[in-house]
């Protein structure tokens, strides 16, 4: 009963909208009725500046490890119940139920999730993250990219038990879905670049 609560509570944790709440905490108004639309730190970024992206971000990945981290201590560290529950928190995210299911691409809460379950391929991710983002300049490239790699990756370093390889494979399709606007757009040539913000 308490992994299943522990899936449960990571869906609920998973759903609070912290880049809504910040940007309606510091300017009044709704970040959804901005730029992308999106409630995560790249939308906040672009709308709201970097103090606020920024808090956003780490809220988001903290999210992401809360999660595991207690579906960790309630299962005994069982694998099924810790990777249901990287599962679970990135569906709450992408569909809160605090925002009527409309919330954002789980990206941030992907790396926090993975970050506690995989950490070391999460790391090697990371740097392909950054490697991408500083060649294209573009935040969607990179989290696609770095999505798809995780699941080799953490075979590769970590050779975990199947349900974690398989609980990579679902994240990192479910990110990529998540990003199908974005990949019209590269494939366009119309895809928003990255600078970093104004200084608020």
């Amino acid at each position: 009963m308490m992994p299943l609560i522990a899936v449960v509570v990571a869906y609920l944790v998973g759903g609070i909208p912290f880049g809504y709440l910040l940007v309606r905490w510091k300017t009044g108004g709704d970040v959804r009725a901005k730029g992308s639309g999106n409630i995560g730190a790249t939308n906040v970024l672009r709308t709201t500046g970097r103090t606020v992206a920024v808090a956003t971000l780490l809220l988001d990945i903290a999210k992401g490890v809360f999660a595991v981290w207690l579906a960790d201590k309630l299962s005994d560290g069982s694998p099924l119940w810790m990777s249901l529950a990287a599962l679970a928190v990135m569906t709450g995210h992408a569909f809160p139920v605090f925002l009527k299911f409309q919330g954002g691409k789980a990206v941030a809460s992907f790396i926090g999730a993975f970050l506690y379950l995989t950490p070391v391929p999460m790391i090697a991710v990371l740097v392909v993250f950054v490697i991408v983002v500083a060649a294209t300049r573009q935040i969607s490239m990179g989290s696609i990219i770095a999505a798809g790699s995780l699941p080799l990756a953490t075979w590769l370093i970590e050779h975990p038990p199947s349900i974690i390889i398989l609980a990579t494979l679902v994240a990192a399709v479910f990110v990529i879905y998540r990003h199908r606007a974005n990949i019209e757009r590269i494939r366009s040539g119309t895809e928003s670049v990255f600078r970093f913000g104004n200084p608020q």
